[in-house]
């Protein structure tokens, strides 16, 4: 499918900037230590106001997608093994942090009706269900998607066309940072750029001092700028430093996806933008 670009003013999903993100539902809230991605963390954020939650998503063997980050239910679970190798009727049997139900996004979609949802494709076999998913429960103008793979946020792209918002995938954040020139203007790239506001790369010295590191800003005034200009929005993660919130805000971002809501509740405030309107 060919489709063209159209900026994010287009989509109901996006609201007028400043905008907060629950990042997993705002993992590091304190009451929200251990559960991660789940119902309870999610209804967290919604109840402190937020109207927009950042999670994950892989689909379990038969095809169920659940909100879940890793690719394996080791880290954060009293189960084990790959999601992908699970049906549902395995995965729903296991607790995050001993406690709380692995969520399948339906369930998240179904019992937050006036929250939108920032979706991270984490496994190929998700984009298909996830697409169905998203057309079953009506929910296109619910959701912004997006993936570290290319592959899978182009297929994505490929199912959904222009009916769902989608983030700039890795190569085109880089085009966009590094490469402007080479960007064609009417090329879609998504309608938000979704960037950490630096990155540490490894550097490789052919000398006798070994590897070193060094760290990149990536979001930078002419970063914003370049979006801003294509009818992008831009939202930070992960930002759970007041004053790395403020500093973001006066470049001008759009959005700041938090695991410390409750700081960002507060910065939001400050600026005006709390609580948050429709």
């Amino acid at each position: 499918m060919t489709f063209g670009h159209r900026p994010a003013r287009d989509f109901p999903y996006f609201d007028a900037p400043p905008i907060g993100l629950a990042h997993r539902g705002g993992a590091l809230h304190p009451d929200n230590r251990g559960r991660e991605n789940t119902l309870e963390a999610f209804a967290t954020a919604v109840g402190l106001g937020l109207r927009y939650v950042e999670t994950d998503v892989h689909a379990t063997r038969d095809g169920v997608v659940v909100a879940f980050h890793d690719a394996c239910l080791d880290r954060v679970t009293d189960g084990s093994g790959s999601i992908a190798d699970r049906t549902w009727a395995q995965v729903s049997q296991v607790r995050v942090d001993g406690r709380y139900a692995v969520p399948r996004l339906d369930q998240c979609l179904l019992a937050f009706p006036h929250t939108r949802f920032n979706i991270d494709i984490k496994a190929p076999g998700a984009v298909a269900p996830l697409w169905r998913l998203i057309q079953e429960h009506d929910a296109a103008d619910r959701v912004c998607v997006g993936s570290f793979s290319m592959q899978r946020l182009r297929a994505f792209r490929a199912l959904a066309g222009d009916r769902v918002a989608t983030a700039a995938g890795p190569a085109e954040v880089a085009a966009l940072r590094f490469r402007p020139g080479r960007v064609p203007p009417g090329r879609d790239i998504g309608q938000v750029l979704q960037v950490p506001e630096t990155i540490t790369w490894p550097v490789r010295h052919t000398g006798s001092h070994g590897a070193g590191r060094t760290v990149t800003r990536l979001v930078t005034p002419a970063l914003v700028s370049r979006a801003h200009a294509r009818g992008m929005q831009v939202h930070v993660w992960t930002v759970d430093d007041a004053d790395a919130m403020r500093r973001l805000l006066d470049l001008g971002v759009d959005g700041l996806v938090s695991d410390r809501i409750d700081v960002l509740a507060e910065v939001l405030a400050e600026r005006g933008a709390w609580p948050p309107t429709s």
